[in-house]
């Protein structure tokens, strides 16, 4: 968002329209030129270009591991919590992920609270409910401020794939050739400033 209006100075023909769910967008009957998804995409009637691959990290309040202990490898995470995230396409908890030793490896800590929105998953974790897994840019402000904390560093969860989806045996408009071409600008460089952040 705080990029669009250098994208619209630059492209003053193109009307934008832009909304926010985790559901799946039936993009034909929606009237919809493309969607941004991250993660790993289903098969679909979609035509996908991945755009980036969004770092992600394991977090906790300072308060919640000094309630239920630091943790130093997945043996630690009995007794832990996560705060499950519900999965708009699915329906159901997803569990945490981790990369060990290039492979990837889940975990199903117990949870007493479920969101299904990244922003309640973040702010849950500020309010010390348990472990959350989310876009490393997502909560930089709050590990730079100290109010979260980067748990397992050395096990982050598998960068999360974002791609933009266009309707299959179409012509791809210039005007979301262009969006799209943008969008990937705009991912490499949060993502690059990210990564020199830690």
């Amino acid at each position: 968002m705080p990029g669009l209006p250098g994208f619209l100075e630059n492209y003053p023909d193109i009307v934008l329209h832009q909304g926010e769910d985790d559901r799946l967008v039936d993009l034909l009957r929606e009237g919809v030129d493309c969607v941004l998804r991250a993660g790993t995409l289903r098969d679909s009637s979609l035509v996908g270009r991945r755009i980036a691959l969004m770092p992600q990290v394991t977090v906790a309040s300072p308060a919640y591991l000094a309630r239920f202990g630091e943790l130093g490898s997945l043996d630690d995470l009995v007794g832990h919590r996560a705060v499950d995230y519900i999965s708009g396409a699915t329906s159901r908890a997803m569990a945490l992920d981790f990369m060990v030793d290039g492979r990837n490896v889940t975990a199903r800590p117990g949870a007493i609270v479920s969101v299904t929105g990244a922003e309640l998953s973040t702010s849950a974790a500020l309010a010390g409910l348990g472990l959350v897994q989310v876009p490393r840019y997502s909560v930089e402000a709050e590990l730079m401020a100290g109010h979260l904390r980067v748990v397992l560093p050395a096990m982050p969860p598998a960068p999360m794939p974002v791609s933009v989806l266009c309707p299959q045996n179409r012509q791809v408009p210039v005007r979301v050739r262009v969006f799209t071409q943008w969008l990937s600008e705009v991912f490499a460089n949060a993502f690059d400033q990210t990564m020199r952040i830690r």
